[in-house]
């Protein structure tokens, strides 16, 4: 028998932020914002979401104005002031349509590697290596997170969520296979938390108490899916706690296939833990009405086939996390809400990487 979707439609609060809902459309790079302005098209591109009934838009990474943040000249900027024009006309767009955004910012780190490669006399930093961050780089890299949460507040955006998972900046300094430094910032799993927890509470400075700040994290990171920061409960507790202190209201718990147990004995899945370890709301992602994860789907031709939504409901309703978010369902079905709301799961379109190309 069908599991009745209205957990997914009670109301939620994140500090002042009243949610319709427990929908969050993940965030996911498009890479269509030439010049890094979001144009037209990606404000139509939100707005469609917060029609479809989605209760909280995260945006796709935003660049911080730090000069190592990233190269990619199509990856949207939180920063200057043609960007920031562009995103506030995104903030009213969805506004407009009842919805509410946050703004994710985003520093590659090394991970820029893997992008187009940096101009002339720019370089990638991270916390060891060859272009290991000095203390004025580090210091540096906090306050652009801070200033970029300050613009997002300015601009009308509801919160803000740092990336901090999957091999980027913050998770570089997180693992200890990209974090080998001998100074405060390295050491031990807590010891390797400083710059997030730096970050977190210069960005806490700038927007006050009262507006809500994500952070993202992970075990996987790209290019190691079984990597673990924490590989025990005591582990994962240990990590968190310097986070919570410094002002994460929210995790955001990313998984590929958010099923799966992170510990044997338990069928609690990561935002599962991490809610029960710190009582703080937890939000859960990873393949949700989707048959493949998304490095699998990514690297497909064929598309990705739709799922059941069952396990997911029982989840939610026995409050091993609080708010589900949704990623490439969402790319191929703007109005994914109201379709799972009226048990029309049939009617979901597939996801195909060919979607990527153009802004449903």
């Amino acid at each position: 028998m069908a599991h009745s979707p209205q957990a997914l439609f009670a109301p939620f609060s994140i500090k002042g932020v009243q949610l319709p809902n427990r929908i969050v459309m993940a965030p996911m790079t498009r890479s269509l914002s030439p010049g890094g302005v979001p144009g037209e098209d990606v404000a139509a591109y939100y707005r469609r979401r917060a029609e479809g009934g989605v209760g909280l838009i995260v945006t796709e990474g935003t660049y911080p104005p730090h000069p190592s943040a990233g190269f990619d000249p199509k990856v949207p900027r939180l920063y200057g002031e043609q960007a920031l024009n562009g995103w506030r006309h995104v903030v009213d767009q969805v506004n407009a349509a009842g919805g509410h955004i946050f703004s994710q910012l985003w520093h590659l780190g090394l991970q820029v590697s893997s992008g187009p490669p940096p101009p002339e006399g720019a370089l990638p930093v991270g916390p060891s290596g060859e272009y290991a961050m000095t203390q004025d780089d580090i210091d540096a890299a906090i306050q652009a997170y801070a200033q970029a949460a300050r613009s997002a507040q300015e601009i009308g955006f509801d919160g803000v969520e740092l990336h901090g998972a999957h091999g980027y900046l913050i998770d570089q300094f997180f693992w200890e296979q990209t974090n080998q430094r001998t100074d405060r910032y390295g050491g031990d799993l807590v010891a390797r938390t400083r710059f997030a927890v730096e970050a977190i509470r210069e960005v806490r400075k700038r927007v006050g108490p009262e507006f809500p700040v994500v952070l993202r994290f992970s075990q996987w990171k790209i290019g190691a899916f079984d990597a673990k920061l924490a590989k025990t409960p005591r582990e994962l507790e240990q990590f968190l706690r310097p986070l919570v202190d410094a002002g994460v209201d929210v995790f955001h718990c990313s998984t590929r296939r958010f099923w799966e147990p992170e510990f044997e004995g338990s069928d609690l899945n990561l935002a599962g833990w991490a809610k029960k370890l710190t009582g703080k709301p937890t939000i859960t992602v990873g393949s949700v009405t989707l048959g493949a994860d998304v490095m699998a789907s990514f690297g497909s031709p064929d598309s990705v086939s739709v799922t059941g939504i069952d396990e997911l409901l029982e989840r939610l309703e026995r409050g091993e996390f609080d708010l589900v978010a949704v990623g490439r369902a969402l790319i191929a079905n703007p109005e994914w809400a109201v379709k799972v709301k009226a048990g029309a799961l049939g009617e979901l379109r597939p996801f195909d990487r060919s979607i990527l190309t153009s802004l449903l």
